[in-house]
């Protein structure tokens, strides 16, 4: 398998991992993100690390708020001795590519079909967090590329102008893995033939296969997402894991404690 880690811009690495907090998407519900955050701080050990599923975004009411929240906690915990910034991982989901691609839609061939098939997913409530009005990027789309231009320009400088919100969103990663490449980090799964350097939409759309892997994937012991399209609550094969609780589909953000086999020590909901 090509080593993932000549690209460095895609793909993390978590080093000298002891144990891993794994942390499943929120979809913009800081509430249950702050509760999730106030467990770990105690428990937080040398030697661990934390891995952000991705879907921090849309959906839910506070948008803005858990990207506030993400970036306060990153602050706490690489202030403490012997942590480093590449010690806190996040990983790009379905929601985080939405909005990258919607700031770039005038580039799109097709604006007025993107843009609705986007909203029936979610992606109007980080819109509204940053100031805009899914209608009016509707009518945008009807007037031309120009008139998009100056909406996704208008939604760009808002995020901008939120500290530390646009550099944390340039921070992630499509995926994430244990130096000794035991543990695999995805959001919401992979496509199982393969190799990491060539998958695409599968880490943030899913694969049919995910389910099905009934072998190591590469050298990895065990493949760990975030988001599971199904909405079927946490799960675990000999193969993979699932930590997803349904947060922003009326269900619970949830962190799991991992050890560098894969096993998981704890699971706290919120």
């Amino acid at each position: 398998m090509q080593d993932p880690a000549q690209e460095p811009e895609k793909f993390a690495v978590l080093r000298r991992a002891r144990r891993i907090w794994a942390i499943s998407p929120v979809h913009g519900d800081m509430t249950r993100l702050r509760a999730l955050h106030a467990y770990i701080e105690p428990q937080f050990e040398p030697g661990d690390r934390i891995v952000y599923l991705g879907g921090y975004l849309g959906r839910g009411p506070e948008v803005a708020g858990t990207v506030d929240e993400l970036i306060a906690f990153r602050r706490q915990i690489i202030s403490r001795p012997h942590m480093f910034a590449y010690d806190i991982v996040y990983l790009r989901g379905q929601q985080e590519e939405m909005w990258s691609k919607l700031l770039q839609l005038q580039f799109a061939p097709n604006p007025k079909e993107v843009l609705p098939w986007m909203l029936q997913h979610g992606v109007g409530a980080t819109i509204t967090a940053y100031g805009g009005d899914p209608a009016q990027g509707i009518i945008n789309c009807r007037e031309g590329a120009m008139a998009i231009t100056r909406w996704t320009n208008s939604l760009r400088a808002a995020m901008q102008a939120r500290p530390g919100h646009a550099a944390l969103m340039s921070r992630t990663r499509r995926a994430a893995y244990t130096d000794d490449q035991g543990l695999l980090f995805v959001h919401a799964g992979l496509d199982p033939e393969r190799p990491l350097s060539a998958q695409g939409d599968s880490l943030w759309w899913g694969s049919p296969g995910f389910a099905n892997l009934n072998h190591p994937y590469g050298e990895f012991l065990r493949v760990v997402r975030g988001y599971d399209h199904g909405h079927h609550g946490p799960s675990a094969s000999p193969f993979t894991l699932t930590i997803d609780g349904g947060c922003g589909y009326g269900g619970k953000a949830l962190a799991g404690l991992l050890d560098p086999k894969g096993e998981l020590l704890n699971l706290v909901e919120a």
